[in-house]
């Protein structure tokens, strides 16, 4: 990540793979983001993937087979838990999976980036 949209910028920080950004602008090959923490920075738009994620801002959350918070529990997860995005069809849930495959409802309140 760096300070400006060129490789010759100063280096601010490696982001780790997967990790949620937020698109705030894009100039030539190069995509201005923010991150969780409001952190901004440049990256190349080549390392940017289609995939969306999410990160748990909670400090522990609850992830439902259903949308609904008596439905059965699958698991839990930590936070700063980096969670794949599948849909947020159902308002106040996003649909997730984790990276050993299992999915579920989280609470939209304790996730960023979806």
């Amino acid at each position: 990540m760096y300070d400006a949209p060129s490789l010759n910028a100063e280096k601010l920080y490696v982001a780790s793979l997967n990790l949620p950004l937020e698109v705030v602008a894009k100039v030539e090959g190069w995509v201005k983001v923010r991150d969780s923490s409001g952190a901004v920075a440049w990256i190349e738009r080549k390392f940017l993937s289609d995939k969306r994620f999410i990160i748990v801002t909670a400090s522990l959350a609850d992830v439902f087979e259903a949308a609904d918070v008596h439905s059965p529990l699958i698991f839990r997860v930590q936070r700063h838990v980096v969670l794949e995005w599948l849909s947020s069809d159902i308002a106040g849930w996003v649909k997730v999976r984790h990276r050993d495959g299992q999915t579920g409802y989280i609470r939209v309140n304790q996730v960023w980036g979806s």
